[in-house]
């Protein structure tokens, strides 16, 4: 199990936290597993600094190479699961 820091934007952020948005579409660039930790730090573009809310969630499952369904090379989708003790 590895743990990914990863910022998310703040019109993301709130469905994530609220489970409106189980997914995260990201460059597959970090060696991302089915069990992996992402922790997600809220970020501005806007003043270009972190606003200090963050969450944890694991990676239940990946979506990856499937270029017929529009998933562009080097992308995968993360299915993402809630951890009920984030002490990461």
């Amino acid at each position: 199990m590895k743990i990914h820091t990863l910022k998310i934007l703040p019109q993301y952020y709130e469905d994530v936290e609220e489970y409106r948005k189980t997914f995260e579409l990201r460059k597959d660039d970090r060696g991302y597993k089915v069990g992996d930790v992402l922790l997600l730090r809220e970020y501005d573009p806007e003043e270009a600094e972190f606003t200090g809310r963050a969450m944890v969630r694991n990676i239940g499952y990946i979506l990856r190479n499937c270029p017929e369904y529009g998933l562009a090379e080097g992308y995968c989708i993360l299915g993402l699961i809630h951890i009920a003790d984030p002490s990461y």
